[in-house]
């Protein structure tokens, strides 16, 4: 299936019959898929079906064996162009640093304040001066509604709120896409409304996002389009709507059925 964004806009990533293995188990099975500048995409479908392996392509934590992926303009390096030291390593690098990522552990530093966490890379990969750098986070931090938080520790907030400073370090580097995968998996329900409520706003502010999520009704609020996979496949696409009220495909309607009745 290819899947096109609206051509209104210039892609941000792009798969062309992508295939991604582990071993002889088949990851991602001929993805094609653009996303626009700007464009909110969510993917959703069961546990295993891919979702976070392509989410994790686009920053090179995996890496694919055949087709091709760009993003931001680079082409994002296969399985053999990095073996042993080549030379797809700097571009690697080059893209990871346009591409923001937030995970469903927190992954703060706990031995450092929030403030410490934030600033970290735009000094070590910036190049910032440490007063440029805290200038950043404490706007960021202002920004995830966490301004009074700067000078505690990861392990004295909430963990809605580790995922906010989570969200306000990736933000950090400037990032030209988002990756978010399961965001709020990790949180006890009365939580995972403010982690959300900031991701609203990342759309609010077009940021562009590819976002993996079992949040059926955030998924049909902020999506440009759905993406429905399995077995590494799109199996489906469109906007929140015909996905939701109307899917084509029979493997989206049973996979609807049995997430929404809950």
């Amino acid at each position: 299936m290819i899947v096109r964004a609206d051509e209104s806009g210039p892609a941000m990533v792009g798969f062309a019959n992508v295939d991604k293995f582990y071993g002889s188990f088949q990851a991602l099975c001929d993805v094609t898929l653009s996303v626009a500048s700007g464009e909110v995409v969510v993917l959703i479908g069961a546990s295993g079906s891919g979702k976070s392996t392509l989410i994790r392509c686009v920053n090179g934590l995996e890496t694919h064996q055949s087709g091709s992926l760009v993003v931001d303009g680079f082409s994002m390096p296969t399985t053999k162009d990095l073996e042993f030291g080549g030379r797809g390593e700097k571009t690697l690098h080059q893209i990871r640093r346009g591409v923001g990522m937030v995970f469903q552990q927190f992954n703060l530093f706990p031995h450092k304040t929030v403030m410490e966490n934030i600033a970290l890379a735009p000094m070590r990969v910036r190049r910032k001066s440490r007063e440029e750098a805290e200038v950043i986070a404490m706007r960021l931090l202002e920004r995830v509604g966490l301004g009074d938080q700067a000078q505690k520790y990861p392990g004295k907030l909430s963990g809605g709120q580790q995922q906010r400073v989570a969200i306000a370090r990736s933000l950090a580097m400037e990032p030209h896409v988002m990756l978010f995968d399961e965001p709020t998996s990790a949180l006890d329900p009365e939580l995972v409304g403010e982690v959300l409520d900031v991701m609203r706003e990342l759309r609010t502010d077009g940021m562009t996002m590819m976002i993996v999520t079992h949040e059926m009704a955030f998924a049909r609020e902020v999506a440009d389009r759905v993406i429905y996979m399995d077995k590494g496949a799109i199996v489906e696409a469109g906007l929140p709507a015909q996905i939701f009220d109307e899917p084509k495909n029979e493997r989206t309607r049973t996979f609807l059925h049995r997430v929404l009745k809950h």
